[in-house]
């Protein structure tokens, strides 16, 4: 007999958060029909459904329908949903209901533009994404990877450092091991996809509650854990050994908890040949995720959720085995990285009958990176030349009221206050001093004071306008920033829908960039980057979008962003912190707010949605990146490859498994033998197999670098860089084609997937940038990542 599982979840009002009782809940094609309707809490529970891909419909009476299509429902695991609807503002006649696919309906209602919901399978199924939702957002139109050994983005020819973490309502620091201060990036992800639930990702033009942030956001969320029964996780693959675990904690109030757990050592990958452009070096991380959800009748929602991760690499030239090339060294020094990331927050969401409900949120996090670097002498021994020891620790507290008062208004008002207590410091040698230079030192306190107001007005079912005022203060140097926000979108017909957004974002620098120390050979001091203020960006966003028959869609978007205020040199240089993030030149020892960007751009997307067993995405974007430094030449950014496309698709092929016959068993069985054998049979009757084949075309220009003049460089003996050159030159186009494998195997209450992907299939050899080798005196191009072939087996039970 097939095998069946559980689709259950709750219904509730997009806006208001109160439960829709009554709702329609339907299996699009059962037949004959499975449905049901939500209660008086709005839950709903849809039992023996067969496993396998189903679409769900959700209808009432006033609301725009709901469809999720592509939903994967496997015998290991129940799915649990939570689905919410927006109220209609119709006209009494109004009595067609229909349910279109959308996934440009982002969580957050009051985005209006370059926004997307993303599903944490997108992250597992994309070719290439190895688990990771940065590496996936690469495949939408308008972002790209700044490098394939790191999950660095560039969104709209914007720094990396531009983009806004957030998870669970908090801004969080850097959520990658081996991720620096100040940067968004890493190797690897600390955000398991085991454990994140629907989110949206934001480019662009984004609503008022985000700040802090020019290029992009990425606003996750945690999923809750089963409050009906216990369900685990094993895993073992490329991103470590992984044990998870999730139930209820009370069956009468609903309360559950979801913990993960991940250690991973790198070593057997390398042993196989794998190379994570480190050299010989291996990583080494672990990480743990966590959410405990408590409801109560009348005191509210309470949660309590976290995360922390501990990453440690040796690049050790000092040892002849291990001087081979590697991203990070020039294989001259040994370096010593120690990497400890963490939040913890509690929140309590509380619903009032008038349609109305708050949410307020404490959080704590850190980041701490402790480095030492030995130069290692002609004759391998190491001298102890730099050390940091970096910690920024943040305690955050948000608090918003949100009311709708009618299908029409939507008001949301908040604040959220970041404190930083910040101990950075680190010094390097300086030979003819005999003594070491500081370089950064402060131990001390600032704030961040973000107050937000979002109003909503939908004029009819057509027409929307969201507005919305963001502003920042930061209290070490009293820099403030007024940000205006204002959305139009209009649903020409059920098909056609055109948007038109503009908002006004800024961003402070990264914290040691204020604290940075200029000491002189008798030991004078000064902080000359105390009052840096913030850099500030203009962003107009128009878009089509357009639903095709087939689950297909069409959307196109152009952008403007004129950028100010960025931080460049106190002296004249092409230095700009809008190209920090990327294999750039150390910056100055003074910066002033007064440089300028450009960002401008056409984004193409053509996609169709998992149904009937495959999907395809084609995403096309062109777009010029300049900027301005204090030398007043206007120039590319370091990021301005001008265009990148990406082709990617899949198929899901469900196997028949046959077994003969066997009429009667086998002579001279026992009683509990032939119950055995029944049982097997069952087993073998009831296993469901399917087959995922997923592939990935991307071509994008070439990354952009400063020439070295070689015979300057000779002399000085190390890397003389053209300034007044800056970026002109380019590598060759980029091109990259992965591939992805995945067998799954459900019987009752199990599921196991082998998985096999490999990324940069053909080993092309992507230029990532320009090196100086002084021992043979010439210049090197430092490739990317070649071959990457990776394994996971996954279980659920």
């Amino acid at each position: 007999m097939a095998q069946t599982q559980t689709i259950r979840g709750t219904v509730t009002d997009q806006e208001s958060r109160m439960p829709i009782i009554g709702a329609a809940v339907v299996l699009v094609g059962s037949d004959p029909i499975v449905g049901t309707t939500t209660d008086l809490d709005g839950k709903f529970k849809l039992e023996k459904v067969p496993i396998g891909r189903h679409d769900l419909q959700v209808t009432y009476l006033g609301y725009e329908p709901r469809m999720m299509s592509g939903l994967e429902l496997t015998s290991g695991k129940e799915l649990v949903l939570n689905v919410q609807m927006v109220e209609r503002v119709m006209r009494q006649q109004e009595v067609v209901v229909k349910a279109d696919r959308r996934k440009d309906e982002t969580i957050n209602a009051m985005t209006t533009v370059s926004a997307r919901v993303f599903s944490t399978e997108e992250a597992e199924r994309y070719a290439g994404s190895r688990n990771d939702v940065s590496r996936m957002a690469t495949n939408f139109a308008g972002v790209r990877g700044a490098n394939d050994a790191s999950n660095d983005i560039v969104i709209r020819g914007n720094s990396p450092t531009g983009l806004l973490w957030r998870l669970e309502g908090v801004d969080i620091p850097n959520p990658n091991h081996f991720g620096n201060q100040g940067s968004t990036g890493g190797p690897v992800s600390m955000l398991n996809t085991n454990v994140l639930s629907n989110s949206d990702f934001l480019t662009g033009a984004f609503p008022s509650e985000y700040g802090n942030g020019i290029s992009g956001v990425f606003d996750l969320k945690m999923r809750h854990g089963n409050n009906e029964k216990h369900e685990f996780l094993a895993q073992l693959g490329f991103n470590g050994v992984e044990l998870g675990a999730e139930g209820p904690l009370s069956r009468r109030t609903g309360a559950s908890y979801l913990v993960n757990f991940r250690y991973s050592t790198l070593a057997l990958f390398k042993l196989g040949g794998v190379d994570f452009g480190t050299g010989d070096a291996v990583p080494q991380y672990t990480d743990m995720s966590f959410k405990v959800r408590m409801p109560t009748r009348k005191a509210g929602t309470f949660e309590i959720f976290g995360m922390g991760g501990m990453s440690s690499i040796d690049f050790l030239a000092s040892e002849a085995d291990t001087a081979d090339q590697n991203f990070y060294t020039d294989g001259a020094i040994d370096v010593y990285d120690r990497t400890k990331t963490g939040f913890v927050g509690f929140s309590h969401t509380f619903l009032f009958q008038n349609n109305g409900y708050t949410k307020f949120t404490v959080a704590a996090s850190t980041q701490m990176n402790q480095d030492v670097v030995d130069s290692v002498s002609s004759d391998r021994i190491p001298f102890d030349w730099y050390r940091q020891d970096f910690q920024d620790h943040r305690f955050q507290g948000v608090f918003y009221y949100k009311q709708k008062f009618s299908a029409k208004h939507n008001l949301l008002v908040g604040i959220r206050g970041t404190v930083f207590y910040s101990v950075l410091k680190d010094s390097a040698f300086i030979p003819v001093w005999e003594r070491y230079q500081t370089l950064t030192d402060f131990d001390g306190i600032t704030g961040l004071i973000q107050p937000y107001a979002q109003w909503q007005w939908r004029w009819n079912d057509a027409w929307t306008l969201n507005t919305g005022l963001h502003a920042q203060v930061l209290t070490l140097n009293g820099a403030m920033a007024v940000e205006p926000r204002i959305g139009l979108q209009w649903k020409v017909n059920p098909s056609h829908r055109l948007s038109l957004a503009y908002g006004l974002h800024s961003q402070m620098a990264s914290l040691d960039k204020y604290f940075l120390v200029v000491e002189d050979s008798l030991g004078n001091r000064e902080m000359p980057n105390r009052d840096l203020g913030f850099v500030k960006s203009h962003h107009v966003v128009l878009g089509y979008d357009w639903s095709l028959p087939l689950d297909m869609r069409f959307k196109a978007e152009a952008y403007f962003q004129s950028i100010y205020d960025a931080g460049i040199s106190a002296d004249s240089s092409s230095y700009s912190t809008l190209n920090v993030g990327s294999f750039t030149m150390d910056g100055p020892d003074h910066i002033v707010n007064g440089g300028t960007g450009t960002n401008y751009g056409l984004e193409l997307t053509f996609e169709k949605f998992l149904t009937k067993g495959y999907y395809w995405l084609l995403t096309a974007s062109f777009y010029d990146s300049k900027y301005t430094g204090s030398d007043g030449v206007l120039r590319n950014t370091v990021f301005n490859g001008n265009y990148v496309v990406n082709v990617l698709g899949g198929y899901e092929l469900q196997l028949k498994r046959r077994h003969p016959k066997v009429k009667v068993p086998r002579e001279g069985l026992s009683e509990k033998g032939l119950a055995r054998w029944n049982k097997k049979q069952k087993q073998k009757e009831g296993t469901s197999h399917s087959l995922k084949f997923d592939v990935k075309f991307t071509i994008a220009g070439g990354a952009r670098y400063t020439p070295i003049d070689l015979d300057a460089s000779a002399a000085e003996g190390g890397a003389v860089y053209l300034d007044g050159l800056a970026f002109s030159e380019q590598f060759d186009p980029y091109y990259r084609l992965d591939l992805g494998l995945t067998y799954r195997m459900s019987r009752r209450r199990l599921t196991q997937e082998f998985s096999a992907s490999c990324q940069n299939v053909t080993d092309k050899a992507n230029p990532l940038y320009l090196r100086y080798d002084q021992s043979k005196n010439q210049l090197v191009n430092v490739n990317q990542l070649g071959v990457y072939p990776l394994l996971q087996y996954k279980l659920l039970f």
